[in-house]
């Protein structure tokens, strides 16, 4: 039986980007040996869309996108411009490894409520 998903963001700084979910997005982790940080997420959900490439996007949901933001901006985080798509409202933040995460309000259900 399959009990949960490991993510991996591979990142030009693994450290700096460690301590941007620890510290500006406020993930628990754990340590697994060695300064390896493994956190905890909120729940999750996985879509899969048409695509030429191997490239993979980590998303964050929220229930109110302007909020959100606002509070990362107080954490200093910046925020990309607010895109309006049919699925959703979404900003990208910049991590300091250098690669990037989505924030979106979405427009559509969503799984987690499933059990």
């Amino acid at each position: 039986m399959i009990s949960g998903a490991h993510v991996v963001v591979y990142s030009k700084n693994a450290e700096a980007d460690r301590a941007f979910f620890r510290d500006l997005l406020g993930f628990k982790s754990v340590d697994a040996g060695h300064g390896w940080l493994i956190f905890a997420l909120p729940p999750a959900e996985a879509a899969f869309h048409p695509s030429e490439g191997d490239t993979h996007e980590l998303f964050f949901l929220c229930d109110d996108l302007k909020a959100e933001m606002a509070a990362l901006m107080k954490k200093g985080v910046q925020c990309s411009k607010v895109e309006e798509a049919r699925w959703g409202s979404i900003t990208r933040m910049r991590l300091p490894g250098g690669g990037r995460v989505g924030l979106y309000q979405p427009k559509h259900p969503t799984a987690l409520d499933l059990k």
